[in-house]
């Protein structure tokens, strides 16, 4: 599996001179690149759509979302995972992240940290059996990342891959695999281009399918965001008064109320009769908002 052809390090015959060519000409040729990308992504999406489910029970049940990864994939992971808090209120406690070369690795080039697979499997200890670890690797094979899947798997984790190349050692030990048909690169195996970005957007719309189910969007709004700076506190308001009607004096002073939490305020503006009785009706709905709209309206 290891001697196949590896699609991300081929050569298009079709960039040959691209150091002579004039910038719109290059621009359009790295372009084309992100377009193929994104169409990897769309072809994957009912692979992305079961890892998203399996994600999503995990995270119901107590267990944590666990990023792995070596280089440019780690720190496309980190990107995503870093957002879901203040996105979608997930708690910190329930991410982590698994880096070779640790976290300075994030903004120095510790080339030879991919290989260590001792430190894969050292990092990988802290996975448990609620646990799922998401392994991101362009080629499929970096030692490192392979190295904390095999030790994941053998704590009980569940794993996701989420690769650039088909048949590679990582996809086949996930219990789901995100292959990208990306394909070869402008730059030949410059996987910062077209694989990161479909990387990119594999994992956005992993996360973000995982927590719309999760009840953590209600029309499109982020609805278990805390609203804890200015700008917070007037996207929060809005999103009240968009899903209830209720004018802005009524939505900062409910987000007051549940301090900063929109569901709550939301809830409150919609005719619970206080915080408690509003924290009642989330907790009966496993805090989903749209039923407990539904129950509080008698619907």
């Amino acid at each position: 599996m290891t001697n196949q052809p590896r699609q991300t390090e081929q050569h298009l015959a079709a960039i040959a001179g691209i150091d002579t060519w004039d910038d719109a000409r290059i621009l359009e040729a790295l372009a084309a690149g992100q377009d193929r990308a994104l169409a990897a992504v769309r072809a994957v999406t009912p692979q992305i759509a079961a890892a998203a489910s399996f994600l999503a029970r995990a995270l119901k049940s107590g267990g944590r979302v666990i990023y792995s990864g070596a280089g440019t994939s780690i720190r496309i992971a980190v990107q995503d995972g870093s957002e879901l808090p203040a996105t979608f209120g997930l708690s910190e406690d329930r991410i982590v992240y698994l880096i070779a070369g640790g976290r300075p690795a994030m903004f120095e080039t510790l080339a030879t940290a991919e290989d260590d697979v001792e430190a894969g499997n050292r990092d990988a200890l802290v996975c448990g059996p609620a646990d799922v670890l998401i392994a991101v690797a362009a080629s499929g094979q970096t030692p490192y990342t392979l190295a904390t899947m095999r030790t994941a798997r053998k704590r009980g984790a569940k794993v996701i891959a989420v690769v650039n190349n088909a048949a590679s050692p990582m996809e086949a030990e996930a219990d789901v695999a995100i292959v990208l048909n990306s394909g070869p690169e402008v730059i030949v195996g410059s996987t910062r281009l077209g694989a990161g970005t479909a990387q990119k957007a594999a994992l956005n719309l992993l996360s973000t399918l995982t927590n719309i189910k999760l009840g953590a969007v209600h029309d499109g709004y982020m609805v278990n965001m805390q609203a804890e700076n200015l700008k917070l506190k007037t996207r929060a308001a809005g999103i009240i008064m968009a899903i209830t009607g209720a004018d802005q004096a009524q939505a900062r002073a409910a987000l007051e109320a549940s301090k900063g939490a929109v569901k709550p305020a939301v809830l409150l503006c919609a005719g619970a009769t206080s915080l408690a009785a509003a924290q009642e009706l989330l907790g009966s709905t496993e805090s989903n908002l749209r039923q407990a709209l539904a129950r509080l309206s008698g619907s």
